[in-house]
């Protein structure tokens, strides 16, 4: 939230909502899974944003593990496995979890750049 204030840039997060039914783990991972609250994860950021004066967006993750940021091919050949990412359209190799960011990044920057209003509920 700090550094979103100190460069006026804006936060983009992907939509959770289902995410528990969407994902596909082992046993122990779904324990862990099953007991963070990814909505009070989410109403804590939103709280922080709006208090700071800081954009929020929140962005479909479909495919963010499967687009690369450089050019933005979707494959699914592009997770080659959990840690990497290596486009078979331009050939860039990154860190999965680098590129899945940088491209809810770029989805949140569409957002804004769109002119869509943040879908930060009001506060009541």
């Amino acid at each position: 939230m700090t550094e979103a204030e100190r460069t006026s840039a804006g936060i983009a997060l992907e939509e959770l909502k289902g995410i528990r039914q969407r994902v596909r783990l082992r046993k122990p991972q779904r324990v862990a899974l099953r007991s963070w609250s990814f909505a009070q994860l989410g109403e804590f950021i939103v709280y922080k944003a709006k208090w700071a004066g800081v954009p929020l967006a929140f962005v479909d993750p479909a495919y963010t593990s499967q687009t690369c940021a450089e050019c933005g091919q979707v494959d699914k050949r592009n997770r080659v496995d959990q840690g990497l990412v290596i486009c078979r359209g331009c050939g860039v190799v990154a860190h999965a979890d680098r590129n899945a960011s940088h491209e809810i990044a770029q989805r949140g920057e569409s957002v804004w750049n769109a002119g869509r209003e943040s879908r930060v509920p009001a506060t009541p």
